[in-house]
């Protein structure tokens, strides 16, 4: 009798040219003489992502940097070595434009759009380079905000160049012992030397550790050597990684982290030793500068976390089709369909959250007056809301998967466990989800976000023009208004109450705007698509305002709980 072998499943060759909802997505957003010069590089880019691209990005999992503290005679080199793949993704990005386009703004404001579809197709073959492009794009909006004009001149130029032999990536040194998300207790200090300043302290998380320049905080000390404490004492500051010479700009690679996943990606412990760094914007206002980097980053956070689930979901489907159980495949179990199609619906509204958010960012870099007007209250609350719920959904999707495949799935060498591990530092990188929830809530106190939130989504609701489709826009409407109600009833029972039911608010807040989104496109597409009717309906038809009341002794109750 023959042995029975498990046939793999196989993915397409082209991940634009299969991407309907992509394709359609950008089709309706984008006006037709500019998606038509857009489509054609797209599609050759869909088939690359599948080709070499996916052999680095698998010659990077397979080779994880190296750190050599000391040569064969004792001397501190803090060589770190990287595959070859990971190095050739830097060529690629530049060549690809994958920070470029973003800055070139030749299609104005859609050119986000444009390079947010591409790092979209990139970043689930890229084995996570999509970090430290993460990281080049926020470095380069912020030197473009911020940034003297010669560090346009110079990093701008590097940051933003299709040359791969010009073409810099950005680290972020930001993280200390004493604090990952509160900045504020950052230790590292600033010493004016001549026209520039040199750094001391520990940086104990630095992300792409290799690339050739970062940003990072540091607390100016005075001529007594005295610093302001807190955030308000934080200024910010460019450092090079070496200097001119080659050698390293006096710091030390303590060691590289030993993490659950992003293996590929060097990240380090250093200490800074006198290193020389450049002030960037004005002094003590830090925190509130890096704002613009971290803005970005969290987009591309965001667009990571979409797009693996996209690239899971994928291999799902294509499971379901070459798997047999119980005398027939997985794609003929109904309940298996449910699952499958379950997540896929989860994943079209993040898809939505995501892409509506990379279009504010293009609104409000290049839009008309009016139209950064709108967008910029609305970016500065969709930001933290699409990072914080497409890390969180991710998780679920991949783990979904992985069960999907059943045993194999469990299976180092089937390659699917490093998207449970890599997938994991989506909701903490760039901001927990309790700490992203929070800054929703600063972005409603202090930048009054919330009601534009509500103007912009009943708009879109209000104008639906298919029937089926506007019963469900009213059922989402009545949402926003209990949404509205909430925060109105919330106002005089003070911060704790609105800061304990935080994350439950900000879910909410996620998933109203995720259908209200998902019915808009759907209202546009009819009745050429029906699919994305189905799938609007659906999402409509969930229970997607889920609040606390969460009164002191609510409060109380959970510190008992806890026995805290």
């Amino acid at each position: 009798m023959k042995e029975f072998i498990q046939e793999g499943p196989v993915l397409e060759d082209n991940q634009f040219s299969v991407d309907s909802l992509l394709q359609d997505y950008l089709g309706t957003q984008i006006p037709a003489d500019f998606y038509g010069t857009m489509k054609p590089d797209l599609e050759r880019f869909g088939a690359r992502v599948m080709g070499d691209i996916l052999k680095m990005g698998e010659d990077a999992d397979a080779n994880p940097p190296v750190h050599i503290p000391f040569d064969a005679f004792g001397h501190r080199i803090d060589e770190i070595r990287v595959a070859k793949g990971w190095d050739e993704m830097s060529r690629v990005s530049a060549v690809e434009g994958l920070v470029a386009i973003g800055y070139e703004r030749k299609y104005g404001p859609y050119s986000r759009l444009y390079q947010m579809a591409k790092n979209y197709l990139f970043a689930p073959s890229s084995a996570y380079y999509s970090c430290p492009l993460a990281m080049t794009d926020g470095a380069a909006k912020l030197i473009e905000n911020f940034g003297s004009e010669n560090l346009k001149a110079s990093a701008l130029s590097h940051l933003t160049s299709r040359d791969p032999d010009f073409f810099w990536a950005s680290g972020q040194w930001m993280t200390e012992r004493t604090g990952g998300s509160d900045v504020g207790t950052s230790e590292t200090r600033a010493r004016k030397d001549g026209e520039g300043w040199r750094l001391y302290g520990v940086k104990w998380f630095t992300s792409a550790v290799t690339s050739p320049m970062a940003m990072t905080l540091a607390r100016i000390e005075n001529e007594k050597g005295e610093v302001v404490p807190g955030s308000k004492g934080l200024s910010l500051f460019f450092i090079k990684l070496k200097n001119d010479d080659g050698k390293y700009n006096n710091l030390e690679i303590i060691r590289l982290k030993d993490k659950l996943g992003t293996r590929a990606l060097p990240t380090a412990e250093l200490r800074l030793e006198g290193s020389r760094a450049l002030l960037v914007g004005e002094v003590g206002r830090g925190v509130k500068t890096i704002a613009t980097l971290f803005n970005v980053t969290r987009i591309h956070n965001a667009l990571s976390a979409v797009a693996s689930s996209r690239r899971m979901l994928s291999w799902a489907r294509a499971y379901a089709t070459k798997r047999e159980a119980f005398g027939k495949l997985l794609k003929d179990h109904p309940l298996h369909i449910q699952t499958l199609t379950e997540l896929e619906t989860e994943f079209q509204g993040a898809f939505h959250l995501f892409f509506y958010t990379a279009k504010l960012l293009g609104l409000d870099e290049a839009g008309t007056a009016e139209e950064r007007k709108r967008a910029a209250p609305l970016l500065r609350i969709y930001t933290p809301l699409a990072k914080l719920y497409t890390a969180k959904q991710n998780l679920k999707i991949t783990s979904e998967v992985i069960e999907s495949f059943g045993g194999v799935g469990y299976l180092e060498n089937s390659g699917l466990s490093k998207w449970l591990r890599d997938g994991q530092t989506l909701s903490i990188w760039e901001g927990t989800t309790n700490v992203l929830s929070l800054d929703v809530l600063r972005s409603m106190q202090k930048e009054n976000t919330f009601p534009p939130f509500v103007k912009d989504l009943s708009a879109r609701l209000t104008n639906l023009k298919d029937a089926e489709l506007k019963l469900c826009g009213q059922k989402i409407m009545r949402e926003l208004e209990s949404l509205q109600k909430f925060v109105s009833q919330a106002q005089t029972e003070g911060d704790d109450f609105m800061q304990a039911q935080a994350r439950h608010f900000a879910y909410s807040l996620a998933r109203v705007a995720m259908v209200a989104l998902m019915l808009e496109f759907a209202d546009q597409l009819t009745p050429k698509s029906k699919k994305y009717h189905l799938t609007a309906k659906r999402m409509a038809e969930k229970k997607l305002v889920s609040l606390l009341w969460a009164d002191s002794q609510w409060r109380q109750d959970s510190q008992q709980i806890l026995s805290l």
